[in-house]
């Protein structure tokens, strides 16, 4: 008879077993009161230099130590945002804990993270440390096609790309059935399904975000880590199984030794459950507002204008901004922020970045001239800021030592002309605590956009036990950075931007006011992006540039504005430009989203015509709420489709539009009893709305 006991919430309990053979395992998910059993693996997977995989593989589940650790203890505790549950588990040499917390408001997702000590006196020389690990499908025998039904969601980024998600059925190509070769077998499989991500930019290639989908359970998940990581999918001979892990050997050249009386913890991950994955999403979605760092920007989400994006591109002057000031204020903008090159005196500000004092040439009154400007215009000044590089043509670049730069055997890594800081050096931080707190002292700067355009590579081997454990270091040290600089300025606004959002991950984010989505430039492929978005992050977080300009129809005008008005409004565009009819719509659009911010910072996203596809002609994201707010494009093909609200069958809707109004209303017909709605677009091949969907009592 195996032990067991139970721990979670009302809407959520999870069952945990173990027995003098078998390690602690998650043995069930009860959801809403409904019971999930789930397959017993490993709740804790560790590989280290002495204990590797069984059978023999690459996969950080499976593990050996896996297998042999054995439940010691467990505890529950209040904390001061929710409840942590610790469960200690031994094998020889080794002591490990899971810590899983729920948060007050988000009883539908536990965060999880596993500390490793040596037991005895021989150090441990760490390859993977999973943050969580479990079995998905229901138990079954070696005979049980378990993965039938179930599906995989996942996205993948690029620049100008990010966030492009897919569904795909398991059982496939990726995991065929072997049970006939394995019936006769007591060896698990050696295959798995992987996404991983090196380096720093997090977000780069694939997301850390991702989930499993059922006919009656689904699952989504965050790996919170601004450095490399790893989820795998997994089958062995009587279920499946996910695990979650921040970097590793196999992936991102990491090891740790860990000796007598040191520890070691790894990354946070967070797992939420749902009816389905937009269900899963949602309860994400709650622990993302639970988790974030209180911040009086959380709910006021002030709009931004930034002279950046399809504007001035990097090139900001005095005569430059000061007509774009002007027209952001009278839109009614709240931050307005100088983007790239204001501290460049030769023309070419990429190699040149790293002390940060302000161009003479661009500005030749001074920058303070133009900060007034914003300032007496009603709006709080905002400035660009990359501060994790050094240009190799920066004169900073000889005034820091070589040891507060990202090194490789004594080296400088250089990337794309720039050298990275390694803020576990008390001169790297010290440089970057002076740059900001003079620009805010001296200034009145309110705002940074935080751009990060380089990705070093594996890490440094500087003070390092390899390459992956220095990076590691220097991504915790990054995190603390932005935790001094926030709490010595606590009222300061920074957006998180990295190359678009190349680094989109939580660990950054529970810090930062708001995200920048792409640095997309043609506005007709910005709508999957922008509404794929807060699958990854919050709504309220999701800047998704709305950039209208002057040669765009009205039709192209609110489609810019229509793409940024569910998330954090972010505007550019040569406003000073426009006709009077032009900045009435951008006017009109950011009094919108003014009202529509408190709907927007409690909602929960929905993709009524699926998840986004890049290249489908109609695109469509939804905020559920008290009503619900839908944002829909038609980017060519045909002039009607249908949306589907399986949530509001059965009921009556009325259907109005809240943006724009003064262009022609699209026509809608709404089938209650499939929860259908029909959406017919006019003549335009290009246009969009924001729509608000009312049920009616």
């Amino acid at each position: 008879m195996a032990d067991q006991f139970s721990w979670g919430s009302d809407r959520l309990e999870l069952g945990f077993e173990w027995g003098d053979d078998a390690p602690v395992h998650l043995a069930s998910v009860t959801r809403d009161g409904v019971a999930h059993p789930v397959h017993a693996a490993p709740l804790v997977e560790i590989t280290t230099a002495a204990h590797g995989n069984t059978p023999a593989a690459d996969r950080i589940a499976h593990t050996a130590l896996g297998e042999t650790l054995r439940y010691v203890s467990h505890s529950e505790a209040r904390t001061a945002n929710g409840r942590l549950l610790t469960i200690w588990q031994a094998a020889e040499g080794v002591e490990a804990s899971i810590a899983i917390e729920i948060l007050d408001g988000a009883d539908r997702a536990v965060r999880s993270r596993v500390s490793v000590v040596p037991a005895g006196d021989r150090p441990l020389v760490l390859r993977s440390v999973a943050s969580w690990s479990s079995g998905f499908t229901r138990p079954g025998t070696v005979d049980d096609d378990n993965l039938a039904g179930w599906h995989r969601i996942n996205g993948v980024s690029d620049w100008f790309g990010e966030g492009r998600w897919t569904r795909a059925a398991l059982r496939g190509i990726d995991f065929p059935r072997l049970s006939t070769q394995l019936a006769h077998s007591t060896h698990d499989p050696r295959g798995y399904w992987t996404a991983t991500s090196d380096g720093t930019w997090s977000t780069g290639r694939h997301l850390p975000v991702a989930g499993l989908e059922h006919a009656d359970l689904a699952v989504a998940w965050q790996i919170e880590h601004n450095g490399p990581w790893r989820w795998e999918l997994g089958e062995d001979l009587k279920g499946a199984y996910f695990t979650l892990s921040g970097p590793t050997d196999v992936d991102s050249a990491w090891t740790r030794v860990v000796r007598p009386g040191e520890s070691f913890t790894s990354v946070p991950a967070t797992v939420a459950f749902g009816g389905d994955f937009t269900g899963a999403v949602a309860a994400l979605t709650d622990f993302r507002r639970s988790a974030r760092r209180p911040h009086p920007d959380n709910a006021a989400m002030p709009v931004v204008f930034n002279d950046y994006m399809n504007t001035l591109l990097g090139d900001p002057t005095t005569e430059k901004l000061l007509p774009l000031i002007k027209a952001a204020s009278e839109v009614g903008a709240e931050i307005f922020c100088i983007d790239a090159g204001w501290y460049d005196d030769g023309g070419d500000w990429w190699p040149s970045v790293g002390e940060w004092q302000p161009s003479t040439t661009r500005f030749p009154g001074g920058l303070g001239e133009v900060i007034d400007a914003i300032r007496d215009a009603g709006m709080v000044p905002g400035l660009w800021l990359e501060p994790e590089v050094i240009g190799v043509r920066s004169p900073m670049a000889e005034r820091l030592p070589d040891e507060a730069f990202l090194q490789r055997h004594g080296q400088r890594i250089t990337e794309h002309h720039r050298y990275h800081l390694d803020l576990r050096h008390p001169a790297a931080v010290a440089h970057l605590d002076g740059v900001v707190d003079r620009l805010v002292n001296d200034f009145g700067v309110g705002f940074f956009k935080f751009d990060y355009n380089v990705n070093p590579g594996p890490g440094t081997d500087l003070d390092a036990d390899s390459v992956g454990d220095g990076l590691l270091r220097h991504n915790r040290a990054h995190l603390a950075w932005l935790d001094g600089v926030l709490d010595r300025h606590p009222g300061l606004v920074i957006e998180n931007c990295s190359s678009g959002a190349m680094r989109m991950d939580f660990a950054v984010l529970s810090r930062l006011a708001m995200q920048s989505t792409s640095d997309q430039q043609e506005f007709a492929k910005y709508p999957p992006i922008a509404a794929a978005a807060p699958i990854s992050l919050l709504p309220e977080q999701a800047a998704s540039w709305a950039y209208p300009q002057p040669e765009m129809n009205a039709e192209e005008v609110a489609f810019c504005l229509v793409t940024g008005l569910l998330g954090r409004f972010y505007v550019s565009g040569f406003l000073n430009r426009m006709t009077e009819d032009q900045r009435a719509a951008v006017a009109t659009a950011v009094a919108t989203a003014k009202t529509l911010r408190g709907e927007i910072a409690s909602g929960h996203p929905y993709w009524p015509a699926g998840l986004p596809e890049w290249t489908e002609p109609w695109v469509a994201l939804g905020l559920r709420g008290d009503d619900d707010l839908v944002s829909v494009w038609r980017r060519g093909g045909p002039a009607t489709t249908e949306l589907r609200f399986p949530h509001l069958a059965g009921r009556d809707l009325t259907v109005t539009t809240v943006f724009p109004r003064d262009l022609p209303e699209w026509k809608t017909a709404w089938d209650k009893a499939t929860g259908t709605l029909s959406v017919h677009a006019g003549d335009a091949p290009t246009a969009a709305r924001t729509l608000r969907l009312t049920t009616v009592p």
